[in-house]
Parts: structure tokens; C-alpha cells; sequence
């Protein structure tokens, strides 16, 4: 019991759970005080056990072995794989995946004999089995399931199946009417929900995963008190519109790995496939030799990894005295500048052009190293003079027209010619490159004019 709130008549003594005017015992007015009835410990309680201090040096290594999805983006954004003690918070808009994307994890878990419980507390048995029948081809007998917003009724039921990895969709529906009388939702019932959990997870004796789906609010920052980000090991975000295939599958906090990795998913009937290879996904397959003007190709790095992507551009006359700008992969402010230094350094006009610009698979782009890429991919569209596939522009551009070297230079070029391309251009000042490659040629150039003439000759 916690300490109660009553309100006592200093006329006559009588109690009231609720302030009021008129006291119906004594019949005297505004006589009613707030008074704190403070609950008395018995000597057990009062028995706080102490642990005991251990020496940093002393304590063993941490024997968890990571719980292996085998959904290979999901495995990569979280480190490896699930840590067993730990506890995992998944955000995301509505719509975006989040249920779909744990149900497959569950799935997956579940068909290499973990124990997996599901826990719901906004979907009933039915809604969870029709997604399970359209994701599974035949569904594990090792996945639970139970719908109960009540956390203490799961916290039952997880000591009654023990399972390995629990799921909680979502925290912000849950409640403990045992320990709080506030409704779902709020923060103390959240954050007691989401203790208990921790509890769960930490247990010494019998550690185990737990993945908490955390709702998202119109800012789209999760739901709830910054303490429950602080509370939790890991923080993933699924990034996507609902009308697009691609997501994008993101950590911002991780106890246990990298905090800057992204996987990539597309959404289709059978739930969020795995992208394992985004450097194909990313950019269009053409038959050697065929030339598409307009296209052109580079080399991000997203998180840990390098990726080919593909950058199009559509140029075409204006009979507006405002040219269009559009563009979908990279700030509309980025485009403009680089139109600009285009046009003064090259003498390439584009004021009564439109220009439309796109990445393959509609990846945001956020690097200053596509520059460079950008700018031929506009030049190719200007002469409607295609680039031979083979070639890839990794550079920033400044406001000179000089090329700028960018970071991890070498493991861009690596991932380059492990995909077969045979020339890549970067800036001349970019001279750190110290391994020999297999297939490609590096060429160096100062500025975007001496590029554009090596490509596309010496008249522009």
C-alpha cells in the first residue's frame, strides 16, 4: 500500500476521501484539512538487503552469446544479433512496420527453438494469428501469444512459459493497477511497466531479451518521458513513408554495438524483406554498354558499410521565368548550389532549365560526397550524353569548384571493386590511398571542369 491523501473535519473528526465544503457530520463549513496517512513499515520491510561491492577487476566477462535472428539487417543494426540481458525499445510512425517486423523476429526465433512470447496490449488473438498467417508459411509451436493489457497478468504468464525473448506491443498501452491506479499510458504507468521489464531482463539467475514497441508522437520522437530511452540498452527507429516500399531500419542508442548503423527493408505482403545487398538495390542493372544520360553513380557510407547509389537527373527547358527545382534525395538548398557552381566554373547555363533530380530506390542522401556525382549526372542529362557504367564520382564540390576528398575514401573504393566497376574520379587531394585494387582505375582531378572534360571530352 502506498501513503493515502484524506481530508479530515477539524470540527468533529470526520473523514472524507475527497475535499469538500460541507461536512455532513457536524454540519460545519470549510472545515475539511488535507492530511497524509503515512503507512507503517513493519521490521521485515524495513530489512533492506545490501549487496555486496566486488572489484572491477574481479568480476568475470559477460558468457552471453547474442540470439541470432537470421534476419541479416535486423542482426546488423543490433550489433550482431539480440544480447540475452538486455532490453530493446522499437519506434516508428503508425504503419510503418514495427508489429509486422517483430512478429517476423518472433517468427524466426521461434522456428530455432526459443521460446517467444508475445505479449499485446492493443491487438487481439485473432488480428496477431491473420498477420502471422500471411508473414509464416506454418507457424513455430515455440511462439505464445497473449493479449492482456494487463502487465501483471503477463508477467504470470512469462513465469509460467519462461521464454527466452518477450515482445511488448506497445508499452504505452500497458498498465499495473497493482501499483499505480493512473491510467495506460501515462508516464508512471509506463515507466513502472517498463521497470518491471528491466527486472525481467537483468534476472541474474535466468536472463532474457526483451523487446518493447514504443509509440511515436506527431514530432515522431518516441512517446513518453526521455527516461525511458535512458532506461533501455538499445533504441531502433524504422525510418519510411507509408505509401513508399523502402525502410530503413536505424539505432540510435546501443549498449552493445555501433550506434550509427542502418539496415534496409523493403514492405511487401509477406512483411519487411531484408535488403542484404543494398549496393544492388541501389542503383538500375543495365545491359553492358547500353548508356542512359542522366544517370550517375557514387559511393555513400552509411553507418559502417559503403553503398552504391545512383543519383538520375532529368534537365529539360523552362518556358517559365522561374525554373523548376526538384529534387528528392538530397536538400533542394544542396541542388541549388551546385547549379550555381556549375554554371559560373563551367559556363554549363541552366537558368532556363528545369532540373528534376532522384536517387534509385528513393534513398535520402545525406553525405556531401554525392556532390560531385550529382553534378555529372546533371551534365549527362544537359548533353543527353550517357556515362559508361563502369564509372562511379566520389567528391565533394566547393563553392570554387574545386573537388574536396571526403572521408573513408579507400573502403569506398574497395566496395567499388568488389562490384566490378572499372574507373572511379575523386579529388586530386585525396592521396592517402594506400591498397592496390583488383579492377578499378583511380583518377584524380582538382575541379569539376577537368572532370567533365575527361568524360565527356574537351569541348563543353
Amino acid at each position: 500500500m502506498k501513503n493515502k491523501t484524506v481530508f479530515i473535519c477539524s470540527s468533529c473528526g470526520a473523514q472524507s476521501n475527497k475535499w469538500q465544503g460541507f461536512c455532513s457530520n457536524c454540519d460545519s463549513w470549510n472545515t475539511y484539512e488535507e492530511k497524509q496517512i503515512f503507512r507503517q513499515k513493519n521490521s521485515e520491510e524495513r530489512q533492506t538487503p545490501v549487496k555486496k561491492v566486488q572489484r572491477l577487476s574481479k568480476i568475470p566477462p559477460s558468457s552471453n552469446q547474442r540470439i541470432i535472428t537470421g534476419i541479416k539487417e535486423f542482426d546488423r543494426v543490433m550489433g550482431g544479433g539480440i544480447t540475452r540481458d538486455s532490453v530493446t525499445i522499437m519506434t516508428a510512425k503508425p504503419g510503418a512496420g514495427k508489429s509486422t517486423l517483430l512478429l517476423q523476429v518472433a517468427g524466426e526465433l521461434a522456428g530455432k527453438d526459443y521460446r517467444i512470447l508475445y505479449a499485446s496490449g492493443e491487438e487481439s488473438e485473432s488480428q496477431i494469428k491473420s498477420r502471422a498467417d500471411r508473414i509464416f508459411d506454418s507457424i513455430p509451436d515455440n511462439l505464445f501469444v497473449t493479449c492482456d493489457n494487463n502487465l501483471s497478468s503477463v508477467i504470470a504468464n512469462i513465469q509460467e512459459t519462461d521464454p527466452q525473448v518477450i515482445i511488448l506491443d506497445s508499452i504505452q498501452t500497458f498498465l499495473m493497477p497493482d501499483v499505480s491506479d493512473s491510467r495506460a499510458g501515462s508516464p508512471t504507468q509506463t515507466m513502472e511497466c517498463a521497470n518491471a521489464m528491466l527486472q525481467i531482463a537483468k534476472d541474474s539467475t535466468n536472463p532474457r531479451a526483451v523487446i518493447i514497441v514504443g509509440q511515436m508522437t506527431k514530432k515522431d520522437e518516441m512517446a513518453g518521458l526521455r527516461a525511458l530511452e535512458h532506461l533501455v540498452d538499445t533504441v531502433l527507429i524504422i525510418e519510411g513513408e507509408n505509401e513508399e516500399e523502402l525502410r530503413g531500419l536505424s539505432v540510435s542508442k546501443n549498449r552493445f554495438g555501433s550506434t550509427w548503423e542502418r539496415g534496409f527493408f523493403t514492405m511487401s505482403e509477406k512483411g519487411l524483406i531484408s535488403i542484404d545487398n543494398p549496393s544492388e538495390f541501389f542503383m538500375t542493372k543495365r545491359e553492358h554498354g547500353e548508356l542512359v544520360g542522366g544517370s550517375a553513380i557514387t559511393v555513400i557510407r552509411d553507418g559502417s558499410r559503403p553503398i552504391i547509389v545512383e543519383i538520375e537527373s532529368l534537365v529539360s527547358h523552362s518556358f517559365t521565368p522561374y525554373p523548376s527545382r526538384i529534387c528528392e534525395c538530397i536538400p533542394k538548398d544542396q541542388l541549388n548550389t551546385l547549379i550555381s557552381v556549375l554554371e559560373q566554373k563551367t559556363g554549363i547555363f541552366l537558368y532556363d532549365k528545369n532540373v528534376v533530380l532522384k536517387g534509385t530506390g528513393g534513398l535520402r542522401l545525406k553525405e556531401q560526397s554525392v556532390n560531385l556525382c550529382v553534378i555529372m549526372s546533371i551534365v549527362s542529362s544537359v548533353k543527353n550524353k550517357g556515362i559508361p557504367g563502369g564509372i562511379a564520382f566520389i567528391a565533394d564540390i566547393g563553392l570554387t569548384g574545386e573537388l574536396k576528398k571526403v572521408p573513408s575514401i579507400e573502403q569506398r573504393i574497395k566496395e567499388l571493386d568488389r562490384m566490378g566497376f572499372e574507373k572511379v574520379y575523386i579529388a586530386k587531394n585525396d592521396l592517402h590511398i594506400k591498397q592496390t585494387y583488383e579492377n578499378i582505375e583511380i583518377r584524380q582531378f582538382r575541379n569539376i571542369r577537368e572532370v567533365i572534360e575527361d568524360v565527356f571530352g574537351k569541348h563543353l
